[in-house]
């Protein structure tokens, strides 16, 4: 018995994937080969924290309010200023 390969399922419109691809799509015309490659890199340790910088990209890009593409640079600025702020604990030894 064999199971069908994933390719050789009918290709339905599944809005998810259309989604995902105009996500894509918009991400590689506003952000640099280095940027994109950095935010996927973070997307595989932190995805909540890529999920937040690209809904920020995507809006700041449908209102227009992106001069050009995003560096590295300009990206790395975006990601310190998303960062949450980090817990410290402090142990008293008795």
């Amino acid at each position: 018995m064999s199971f069908p390969e994933p390719n050789d399922l009918p290709q339905d419109h599944n809005p998810n994937h259309e989604q995902a691809e105009q996500k894509e799509q918009i991400l590689r015309k506003i952000l640099t080969p280095e940027a994109r490659m950095r935010l996927n890199n973070i997307k595989m340790v932190k995805p909540e924290l890529s999920d937040n910088v690209e809904q920020f990209l995507i809006g700041m890009a449908t209102q227009g309010k992106m001069p050009g593409q995003i560096t590295d640079d300009q990206l790395k600025e975006i990601l310190l200023s998303s960062r949450q702020p980090k817990r410290e604990f402090k142990m008293n030894r008795v």
